[in-house]
């Protein structure tokens, strides 16, 4: 049976957009339940400024709390080298950079050109490698921007191979506000595949029309064995307008133990803590297994 790997982003990309503070307790019983569920690899939080993303500030209480060495993966957001020295005090084992395939994008985001954010990760990607400390990187807009429209292929192709020459261990593409259809998924795969192997991506995609589920399984038939998905549907793109969030963990579970493959998760274990989760948050999960199964048992 063949595995296909789940990277929860539910503690970090999920409640990074949440307007209300979430509790540190909540956030470590949420990374415990995810990790019970049977997930290895759990975003836990992101060492960027307060000021930008409030709900990132206890990033380095909540790695205090965690066991790093238990076997699962607790990757932080590190946008600088300031970053990465949090990171390092903290003891983490793996970092994401972020980079975006869209010119518009990356200077409303971080003020700074594709090629200049490139440049800045350099001495944070030679930094980690010293430290033996793994690099995932990211590529947002992959399929359309907020502000630029649709992305050509040959653009998310540059950003994947820029990072991965860096050292990249993986590179994740992101259909930031959720606009791509299975099409346009295909397109961009085959560019990215020239010059990353397959073996290398994963898919991260956002449900904002309802196309994530679609997308994942053209990404599947490409050969992507590695996705990202957040619990309960959590988080989204505050720069897409009626952006839903990205895709819940236990939909993208439901579709690949339907189609034969192994994920390690156990499903209805995922389910209770999306509901664990909403209901912290004051709402219902925002994916389609949890709902239809009902309240927790």
């Amino acid at each position: 049976m063949t595995h296909v790997k789940i990277v929860e982003v539910g503690p970090r990309d999920g409640l990074q957009n949440e307007k209300h503070t979430v509790a540190l307790a909540t956030k470590l019983e949420l990374i415990h339940k995810l990790a019970d569920s049977g997930l290895r690899c759990i975003e836990a939080g992101a060492f960027v400024s307060p000021k930008w993303v409030p709900q990132m500030a206890d990033s380095l209480q909540v790695l205090q709390a965690l066991d790093l060495s238990a076997g699962i993966d607790y990757p932080v957001l590190v946008p600088n080298d300031k970053g990465l020295d949090a990171a390092l005090a903290a003891g983490v084992r793996e970092i994401a950079v972020f980079g975006a395939a869209s010119e518009a994008f990356s200077h409303k985001n971080i003020n700074a050109s594709i090629a200049e954010s490139l440049l800045r990760f350099e001495s944070v990607m030679k930094r980690a490698q010293a430290a033996n400390i793994k690099v995932r990187g990211y590529v947002s807009c992959v399929l359309g921007c907020p502000y630029e429209g649709d992305i050509a292929p040959y653009k998310v192709a540059e950003v994947a191979r820029a990072l991965y020459d860096m050292g990249c261990y993986e590179i994740s593409l992101g259909d930031t506000i959720g606009v791509g259809t299975p099409n346009k998924v295909t397109a961009m795969l085959n560019a990215v595949t020239e010059v990353v192997p397959v073996t290398k991506l994963a898919g991260h995609f956002h449900d904002t029309y309802g196309m994530a589920i679609a997308n994942i399984h053209t990404a599947l038939q490409a050969g992507v064995r590695t996705f990202d998905s957040s619990v309960a549907g959590l988080g989204g793109c505050p720069y897409a307008k009626g952006a839903s969030g990205n895709v819940a963990t236990e939909d993208v579970v439901y579709l690949l133990h339907g189609l034969g493959y192994h994920t390690g998760v156990d499903l209805e274990q995922l389910a209770d803590t999306a509901w664990f989760i909403a209901e912290a948050l004051v709402r219902e999960p925002g994916s389609k297994y949890a709902k239809a199964r009902g309240l927790r048992s």
